[in-house]
């Protein structure tokens, strides 16, 4: 489970909402309950603050009173239009489904909004105290999340919460976008990923070596590329970072530098002598996973937090 909710989102109208409200004692009532729940209430604008000089007339007579009040005026004129579509949608029927839909289709733009919407909604459904209605809800959801392979783990009473392959997909996702804003980057990711995909027709040990070199390049001009790092070779990098919870992981990636360097056909010569076996793909499964989950250590382009909840 992988993918974001946002890519697939407009589907949840027909899988989710319109499912729910074929429920023959609340279905009336459902469109626009949901919208009262994921689109705010229109709030009237903040009045100006008293004028306090008047023309013998008793007009306003200071300029900054009369931008405040025409600015006021306005802000109310589109209070009383959103509100009036507001108390439209929130009538029942027809209204109340298009408003949905509507904000459904274009009002729920991010995974964050995505994932609170159907979380909110929830308590909409927890409000009919009815159990059977509550487990058909998280029921449709939890199949929603299977067919398009999501990202998230649902559990009771109803919360999402990332799974590991999930955050390592958008891991793996955001260092495609760091690396693709820079030409030598994107480069680097492209010579890597070409050398990955060559593995399908040949996955000798010369090209896993081959792979593996193109990783161990593209994070070492990554680190070069961090702030206060001088050093050029992702040893010294690894020294220079600064962004280490504990000397044992730096020592950790230094360490599959080393591995890198030593064993005979990645990046140097090597020593044959500390050739334990051939390389095979379980070491390029196991390295590359490895060397993919130090890259947050190894630039401040990445936002461990999106990682984490999604883009």
């Amino acid at each position: 489970m992988r993918g974001e909710v946002i890519g697939v989102w407009s589907e949840t109208w027909r899988e989710i909402w319109v499912k729910l409200a074929k429920n023959r004692e609340y279905g009336d009532g459902l469109f626009s309950d949901f919208y009262r729940e994921l689109v705010r209430e229109p709030q009237p604008p903040e009045p100006p603050p008293p004028p306090t000089a008047f023309t013998d007339e008793g007009e306003l007579s200071l300029p900054e009173d009369i931008a405040a009040r025409d600015a006021y005026q306005a802000a109310f004129e589109v209070y009383e239009t959103e509100r009036a579509k507001y108390e439209e949608a929130v009538s029942g029927g027809d209204s109340s489904r298009k408003a949905l839909h509507d904000t459904i289709k274009t009002q729920i733009t991010t995974e964050e909004h995505a994932v609170n919407a159907l979380e909110s909604a929830y308590s909409v459904v927890a409000s009919y105290d009815d159990d059977d209605f509550k487990n058909k809800y998280f029921q449709l959801v939890e199949q929603f999340l299977q067919k398009y392979s999501l990202r998230y783990d649902l559990r009771r009473p109803f919360t999402l919460h990332p799974t590991l392959p999930g955050v390592f997909a958008q891991l793996f996702r955001e260092l495609k976008r760091y690396t693709s804003r820079d030409g030598h980057l994107h480069q680097l990711m492209q010579d890597f990923e070409d050398a990955l995909r060559d593995l399908r027709v040949d996955p000798s040990p010369a090209r896993i070596k081959t792979t593996l070199q193109k990783q161990f390049n593209l994070l070492e001009a990554m680190g070069s590329r961090c702030p206060g790092v001088t050093g050029n070779t992702l040893g010294r990098i690894c020294d220079e970072v600064g962004t280490w919870p504990h000397a044992k992981l730096k020592d950790a990636m230094k360490n599959m530098y080393g591995f890198a360097s030593d064993y005979p056909g990645i990046r140097h010569g090597g020593n044959l002598a500390h050739q334990l076996r051939e390389i095979e793909m379980r070491d390029l499964v196991a390295v590359s996973v490895v060397l993919a989950g130090f890259a947050p250590y190894l630039t401040d382009q990445i936002n461990s937090e999106t990682v984490y909840r999604g883009s």
